[in-house]
Formats: structure tokens, sequence, C-alpha cells
């Protein structure tokens, strides 16, 4: 095999393995209704949203570096280019940690929900 072929087949296994290792979007939990929850049910949410918050900072992290490994590759592109794919790139992680902020403001709104049925 000559070194022509063996980079052509080195880079053609490299972009494969990326699409294999693609950033999976976490689903979105649910939070339990804090009107009605128990107190096992309450701690249960708790451990769910933060394992989701977790997946959130990793799917972050995995666009991170799919975006950063994407302008390496894009070489020498018109600065017009590379502003589009940042914007969209700005949007799309954006979106993400609104989606973290929205999930961590209804387990609180039913936090406060279970401790003011209490009283």
């Amino acid at each position: 095999m000559n070194k022509l072929t063996r980079t052509a087949v080195a880079v053609t296994m490299f972009f494969a393995a990326q699409g294999a290792l693609a950033c999976d979007y976490p689903q979105r939990i649910d939070v339990p209704d804090g009107a009605t929850a128990t107190k096992e049910d309450m701690i249960a949410g708790q451990k769910s949203v933060k394992a989701y918050m977790a997946s959130m900072e990793e799917y972050l992290s995995c666009i991170e570096a799919d975006e950063a490994q994407a302008v390496l590759s894009m070489g020498d592109v018109d600065a017009d280019a590379k502003r589009q794919r940042e914007e969209l790139f700005n949007k799309k992680y954006n979106a993400a940690v609104e989606e973290m902020n929205l999930v961590a403001e209804e387990f609180n709104m039913q936090v406060r929900a279970y401790k003011d049925r209490d009283r």
C-alpha cells in the first residue's frame, strides 16, 4: 500500500469514527410534582436532575470537542463561513444551557411546592 492510499484510509477511518462517536443529546427527565410527591419521590427527582445535569455537561464538552475538530478540518475557508459556523455552534450550545436552566428551575419550583404543602 502506498503512502497516499494509507493516508486516505486513515482519514476515512478518522471521520467514520467521529460519526460513530456523535454527541447524544440527553433525554429530558420528568420532574416530580411537588404538590403530590412523597419525600422519596423528591429525593429520586433530585438524583435524576443531578444525573441529567452531568449528562448535559458531557454533551456540552462533546460538542465543544467536535466543533474544535471540525474547525481544524475546515482548513482555509473564508471568514464568513467561519462566522456562520460559529453562530450555529453558539446557538446549539446556548440552547442546551437554556434547557439545563429550565430543568433546574422546574425542579426548584416543585421543591417549593413540596415544602409549601407541609405548612
